[in-house]
């Protein structure tokens, strides 16, 4: 039951070469930046990776994706990584652009065990219809081109048919956590996080504040334990490194 590891170096030690992985956080925040760069260290590559979007340049999944450890992103924002858009229209990047609330959903129905749903999102678009640019061929054309996705009428509207989605691993940050796996996540950094939980078959998730069995009360347990498998205890410094990607203060 006690499912804390010392060290994110031992937590990611044995995701393989050529592994899926479903990443929390939203642009910066609740980034499991500590997991990241010990995946970055231990050097996996060929990686297929399911998260909202990539990271920046130099933090988040923007560290695993300069040193050309990614082969594939399932995503629905691609913004403010230079490197990504690079290597995308280069053809050295596979991208799937997925709606995102669609994204949401297909990670929690992966982890509900539901193998696929309907919904209204993209209907009549290139999301449905197929053709939209996987990878890029290096002189530009289009190498590898989304397929037709099932369309189905209820109640005389038109639903695309989309697939859940499971990974064999997931790296998530949460605000508090047991030995048990059972987690809290604080206010902005409760995007993706449970949602990427619940999508893998390992997930690892690094704790900003790690309690013992007993100190969270249930109802304030945002994921239960059952989705997480190992627990990583952050250091005051890491705890308290929350970067972002654009300030805006006044004078």
């Amino acid at each position: 039951m006690n499912k804390v590891h010392g060290s994110a170096a031992e937590a990611v030690a044995d995701i393989p070469d050529g592994a899926s992985l479903a990443v929390g956080g939203f642009g910066l925040s609740g980034v499991p930046a500590v997991l990241i760069d010990a995946l970055h260290a231990q050097g996996a590559s060929g990686l297929g990776v399911v998260s909202n979007n990539c990271g920046v340049d130099d933090r988040g999944l923007g560290v695993l994706l300069a040193a050309g450890r990614i082969d594939r992103v399932t995503g629905s924002y691609v913004g403010e990584n230079k490197e990504f858009a690079r290597q995308y229209l280069s053809g050295e990047l596979e991208v799937e652009l997925t709606p995102q609330g669609t994204l949401a959903e297909r990670l929690r129905a992966g982890g509900a065990g539901i193998p696929a749903f309907y919904t209204p999102a993209g209907v009549g678009t290139q999301v449905a219809e197929g053709g939209l640019p996987w990878r890029y061929a290096p002189d530009g054309t289009v190498a590898v081109a989304s397929p037709p996705k099932e369309i189905r009428g209820f109640r005389g509207r038109s639903y695309v048919l989309e697939h859940g989605i499971t990974t064999d691993f997931a790296l998530v940050r949460a605000w508090r956590g047991d030995r048990h796996g059972n987690l809290v996540f604080r206010r902005a950094a409760a995007n993706f996080n449970p949602l990427a939980a619940m999508a893998g078959r390992v997930t690892v998730a690094e704790v900003e504040e790690l309690v013992e069995p007993g100190e969270l009360h249930p109802d304030e347990v945002h994921l239960p334990g059952i989705y997480v498998q190992r627990v990583v205890e952050l250091t005051p410094a890491e705890a308290a490194d929350k970067q972002i990607e654009k300030r805006t203060v006044r004078a």
